[in-house]
């Protein structure tokens, strides 16, 4: 592959965004006494509201790559620092779901908010076709990556 190609160009600044996104997770973390782990819980935690996926232990566990015991350690550190709450859920009491507290989202916007809102705003420059064109594109780089780390 041709390093100067224009697609390789994509590639790289791709992995740029990554890395600086990673970056700023990890000092959004640090700041608030988190582990970089309990940032991509609260992510996937707070995706999961968004999509109205029953978050439970369980299926966190899954999404983190966790066993039971790194699992509950997880939930319970989230759960002290008051940022996570388990709840019965209204379906089937049995069930343990968990939900993101206002003090999360919260401490998420204060850090993240001035960067999403630029993000938004180049968006926004964009015209419906342009958008729908990074969408696909990053939908299908998400889903090469999947695929990959599940091999």
């Amino acid at each position: 592959m041709n390093d100067q190609s224009p697609e390789m160009k994509l590639v790289h600044v791709l992995r740029a965004v990554t890395v600086e996104f990673d970056l700023l997770g990890a000092e959004f973390a640090a700041r608030h006494g988190l582990h970089p782990t309990d940032v991509r819980a609260l992510i996937h935690l707070l995706d999961a509201a968004r999509d109205n996926v029953p978050a439970t232990p369980g299926w966190l566990g899954r999404q983190m790559h966790l066993n039971s015991a790194g699992t509950t350690a997880l939930v319970d550190r989230l759960e002290r620092l008051e940022l996570v709450q388990r709840t019965k859920d209204t379906v089937d009491r049995r069930r343990v779901l968990l939900e993101v507290e206002e003090k999360a989202t919260e401490l998420g916007w204060s850090f993240f908010g001035p960067v999403l809102a630029d993000v938004v705003a180049v968006a926004e420059s964009f015209d419906t076709d342009e958008r729908e064109t990074v969408r696909s594109f990053l939908t299908a780089v998400l889903q090469s990556s999947r695929q990959a780390r599940s091999s």
